[in-house]
């Protein structure tokens, strides 16, 4: 590798279903769009967009939707090396219903087990994890052996350099035991730099909703930055020597589907400049709340010009929903 990624993310990848018409329920839709989905495909996608280098470790199906996401990858200029095939299982599909300003049901079709999950220790290559200025893993790539292993053990050989990002992602329904997921949330937060969760993620990770009281044990736990997303009451960042609470940004709601990966995307973005918290969090907010003013995910992901531009006010409109980053149910 010539250079080290700015960005390598690690985890859940595959293809959005999305209803055309908003308000309609699913058995009514008559149209759809396909997207490229995943939580750290997403953020991957969101980086790209601000300027960076990014690059994702994932798996598909061997099928016409695998092909599809590798397309979709280069596309959005997301380097798809560590994207490859499994030959038993198929390429995962995410349906959404869409009702603003805040219900978005999801449907996820991953049976009889996702290829994302069938990541090895083996195939990683961990020289470049350990090299990438931000490695990005999340609380779903710990829900399943051999995902599971290769997510410890890439932490373990980054060993915290650079900046390492526990997207806490509490999804039920990946985890055949929700009882033994704190367990393995704890057994990854000593080998990351920032934490990054909303309300009920939290609690997952340390067992308890308090937001002030949530980012104090994950600093206790040794994690530099404590990201604590409180909806409509913004988000909480807080390090050993500053707090910040980043207020929500008027939007109108259109999908909040996405909201939180544009927000992770946006948060890498100001980690790589060297902001300020502060003005790092408005930036996530307003990147957040710009792609639930829009209907996909990926492909809604913002430039660093439109997020800037939100900011300065030019793109609110009078009696927007206040949305931050995520606020609604956002990762696909």
């Amino acid at each position: 590798m010539s250079s080290p990624f700015d960005v390598i993310t690690v985890g859940r990848i595959g293809v959005d279903i999305y209803p055309l018409q908003t308000g309609v329920p699913l058995p009514q839709v008559v149209s759809f769009g396909k997207y490229l989905g995943g939580t750290a495909t997403n953020v991957a996608v969101a980086v790209a967009r601000l300027g960076h280098r990014s690059a994702v470790i994932s798996r598909t199906g061997a099928d016409p939707f695998g092909e599809y996401i590798h397309q979709a990858l280069k596309g959005f200029d997301v380097d798809d090396r560590w994207v490859s095939a499994v030959e038993q299982y198929p390429t995962p599909v995410t349906f959404c219903e869409v009702f603003p300003p805040d219900d978005f049901p999801l449907y996820f079709y991953r049976q009889p087990k996702a290829p994302d999950l069938e990541i090895h220790a083996d195939e990683l290559d961990f020289d470049a994890i350990a090299e990438a200025r931000i490695f990005w893993m999340t609380g779903t790539g710990l829900a399943e052996e051999p995902s599971r292993s290769a997510t410890l053990a890439a932490l373990r050989h980054r060993a915290k350099r650079g900046t390492t990002v526990f997207d806490l992602d509490w999804r039920p329904m990946f985890w055949p035991d929700h009882d033994e997921a704190r367990g393995w949330y704890q057994s990854a937060l000593p080998h990351v730099t920032v934490a990054v969760g909303n309300l009920d993620e939290v609690e997952r990770a340390v067992g308890t909703r308090e937001p002030e009281k949530a980012a104090d044990l994950l600093l206790d736990i040794g994690v530099e930055l404590a990201v604590v997303k409180q909806g409509p009451k913004g988000v909480l960042a807080r390090t050993r020597d500053a707090e910040v609470v980043a207020p929500p940004v008027p939007v109108e709601v259109v999908n909040g589907l996405g909201a939180g990966d544009a927000f992770g995307g946006a948060l890498c973005h100001g980690l790589l400049e060297g902001w300020e918290l502060e003005r790092t969090m408005r930036f996530a907010n307003a990147a957040g709340a710009l792609v639930a003013s829009r209907l996909a995910c990926s492909a809604a992901m913002p430039y660093a010009d439109e997020v800037e531009a939100m900011l300065s006010g030019e793109s609110r409109s009078p009696g927007a929903k206040r949305l931050n980053g995520n606020e609604s149910e956002h990762r696909v």
